[in-house]
C-alpha cells in the first residue's frame, strides 16, 4: 500500500482530473473498451457494491431492481457521481471508501464491480482480496480492465509507459487480475480478452456455502 502522503497526492490527482474524466473516459469506451461497461454491468444482481465508482459512468447500465452501494476515494470524483446519480433519478448510496480496505462486513453483497481501476489501486491484490471478503458465497465479482497486452511488442510499449504513468498516477498497464482472482480459488465462468489482449473482463463466484 503506498504511504500517506502518496495517498493524499494520487487523491489529490485525481480530484483534479475529475472534470476532464469523463471526456477522457467517453474516449476510451468508443476506441478500446467497446460495450464492457453494460456486459459488467448486466451481470450484477441483488445488493451489489462498485468499487472505484468514480464518476459514476456505469450508473445507466445497471438492472432495474439492482441496489447499488457504491465508493470512491476521490472527494471530486464521488460529487460527480452523486450529480449523475441525482439526473438519473437512482437512489444510489454513494461514500467515500477506500478500495484496499472496505468498511463492510464480510458477505454484504450479491455481486461486487469493479471496472478500469485495479490498474490505478496501489495495492490491487488487496482490493481483490477485500472484494471476495464483501461477496456473499456464490456471489458474482464483475471486473474489466486495461491488462498486459497478448503480443511482446504492445507489452514492451505498454511498460516504457510505466516509467511515467506509475510514478505520476499509480497507472499500471502489465497487471493481470484475473490471475489473483484465480488464485484466491474463485471459479472463473465468464472471460472476453480482445483488443490485442489489452482489455479484459471476467465473471467469477467464490464456492456457494
Amino acid at each position: 500500500m503506498a504511504s500517506a502522503p502518496r495517498r493524499e497526492r494520487l487523491r489529490r490527482y485525481w480530484d483534479r482530473h475529475a472534470a476532464s474524466y469523463d471526456e477522457q473516459m467517453g474516449f476510451f469506451d468508443r476506441r478500446l473498451f467497446g460495450d464492457t461497461r453494460p456486459w459488467i454491468c448486466s451481470k450484477a444482481t441483488g445488493d451489489v457494491l462498485e468499487v472505484a465508482i468514480g464518476t459514476g459512468l456505469n450508473l445507466p447500465f445497471y438492472p432495474e431492481g439492482t441496489r447499488l452501494t457504491g465508493i470512491e476515494w476521490s472527494p471530486a470524483m464521488l460529487a460527480r457521481a452523486r450529480l449523475r446519480a441525482a439526473g438519473l433519478g437512482l437512489d444510489v448510496d454513494l461514500r467515500e471508501g477506500d478500495a484496499q480496505a472496505l468498511e463492510f462486513d464480510d458477505g454484504s453483497f450479491d455481486s461486487v464491480v469493479c471496472t478500469f481501476s485495479l490498474c490505478s489501486i496501489a495495492d490491487y491484490r488487496k482490493a481483490i482480496d477485500e472484494m471476495i471478503r464483501v461477496l456473499r458465497p456464490g456471489g458474482a465479482l464483475l471486473l474489466a480492465d486495461h491488462v498486459a497486452a497478448s503480443p511482446w511488442a504492445a507489452r514492451a510499449v505498454q511498460r516504457l509507459l510505466e516509467l511515467v504513468t506509475v510514478p505520476m498516477a499509480e497507472e499500471h498497464f502489465l497487471r493481470r487480475p484475473i490471475s489473483h482472482v484465480r488464485e484466491r480459488g474463485l471459479t472463473v465462468e465468464q472471460h472476453d480478452r480482445f483488443k490485442l489482449g489489452i482489455v479484459e473482463r471476467l465473471v467469477a463466484r467464490p464456492p456457494a456455502a
